[in-house]
């Protein structure tokens, strides 16, 4: 029980910013972006794109996949948060 409240703390203080907010719903319309992308849509730099999708990643929020010499972030297939999410979009 302990293990899931912790999961579930690191889930929620990923998504307590608006900055990851936007990167999640951008993810839910576009279904795949790259940080360059992302920073351009979200007007961040990279840097600071990149640690957002650090701590969403550090939470199980999102994947990833090396396309040649780009990363594409997608919502995570085994996230149940993101699956209601996906849902009610």
């Amino acid at each position: 029980m302990a293990d899931r409240i912790v999961e579930l703390e690191k889930t929620l203080k990923a998504l307590a910013n608006k900055r990851r907010l936007a990167i999640v719903r951008y993810l839910l319309v576009h279904k795949h972006a790259s940080v360059t992308e992302l920073a351009s849509h979200l007007k961040l730099s990279i840097a600071a794109t990149s640690r957002h999708l650090r701590q969403l990643a550090n939470a199980d929020l999102v994947d990833t996949e090396q396309v040649s010499t780009t990363v594409n972030y997608s919502l995570s297939k085994d996230s149940g948060l993101i699956a209601a999410l996906r849902l009610i979009h």
